[in-house]
């Protein structure tokens, strides 16, 4: 009997004989359909840059996220590093500000449970950047809930500012100072 003729020739390794049988048709075409898509995929988004890059659609994504619209939405991007002095913004910032955080802070930002928003003094730092972090990932140690999940970052945005507008107001009962005064 020649190797043509014996399914079973040459394929014995340590006593175990294994059959020479083919592929299951399926198979053989689901391989080929996948080598056919990846050289479509790779011309698509890499050769020809027909399709966006994973980059792209991510910025696109955010932009979305952000309440951007239209073809510029990524490039004008509203930034988010200073606070906004925008009336429309302040507004809305102090809208959002009465109905979640002044049960805590108190209207005026004064301080009920939470800290005088209106003094020098800070607990988790000065800047900008700090209120929109306390904001956004709030500070469960001390009972303020994470706004993130339940706020738009442009939202968060709008209380810092109007939070940070608040900076030294005079309210009716402000609430003893807390935390390190801050320089300036």
């Amino acid at each position: 009997m020649s190797n043509d003729e014996n399914p079973m020739a040459g394929h014995e390794v340590d006593g175990i004989q294994e059959l020479d049988n083919r592929l299951p048709r399926w198979w053989v075409w689901l391989f080929n359909i996948t080598i056919v898509f990846s050289v479509f995929y790779l011309l698509y988004f890499d050769v020809l840059k027909i399709g966006d890059s994973q980059a792209a659609q991510y910025e696109r994504e955010m932009a979305r996220a952000r309440g951007d619209t239209g073809p510029s939405a990524v490039a004008a991007a509203p930034q988010f590093d200073t606070p906004s002095t925008d009336p429309q913004v302040l507004a809305r910032g102090r809208a959002l500000y009465m109905s979640n955080c002044a049960v805590c802070h108190a209207p005026d930002g004064g301080g009920l449970i939470g800290p005088n928003l209106t003094d020098d003094y800070f607990i988790h730092g000065p800047t900008f950047a700090d209120k929109m972090h306390v904001i956004r990932e709030g500070v469960p140690a001390k009972g303020m809930i994470s706004w993130k999940s339940q706020m738009r970052p442009a939202d968060i945005h709008a209380v810092a500012s109007f939070v940070d507008s608040l900076r030294g107001t005079t309210p009716a009962q402000a609430k003893a100072p807390e935390g390190v005064k801050a320089d300036g």
